[in-house]
């Protein structure tokens, strides 16, 4: 991100910054999911959330997917948004199940992974 606002403000125009922003993100993140492939032998790719609305990463995904001889799916955009409800489900589901979460302690672990998160209302 500094690299992409150093350009902005250095005058490159900002569409190109943005295009190339994405297609970096992008890249890195079906590389990922390539591997992902790889190391568990599977052949099918399910993309969801926001971001699998984006027309370019479900190309991208088609193509990596073709290469390997596998699938790529995504729902249809109107389930692939970022939806609030759910967030409120969970939040609900964890208030009954005695957990609550301080205002300090609330923000964003970019390195939780989901595999380590405590689930106590299941």
């Amino acid at each position: 991100m500094t690299a992409a606002l150093r350009l902005v403000e250095n005058g490159k125009p900002l569409e190109a910054v943005c295009w190339s922003l994405q297609e970096h993100v992008f890249s890195a993140c079906v590389e990922v999911a390539e591997r992902a492939l790889s190391h568990t032998g599977k052949s099918e790719l399910l993309l969801g959330g926001g971001v699998a609305c984006n027309n370019r990463l479900r190309i991208m995904c088609d193509l990596m997917c073709k290469e390997r001889e596998s699938e790529s799916f995504a729902p249809p955009r109107m389930y692939c948004i970022d939806n609030g409800t759910m967030i409120a489900r969970l939040g609900w589901l964890e208030l009954n199940a005695g957990r609550v979460t301080e205002f300090d302690a609330s923000a964003i672990d970019q390195y939780l992974r989901t595999d380590q998160t405590p689930i106590i209302w299941a």
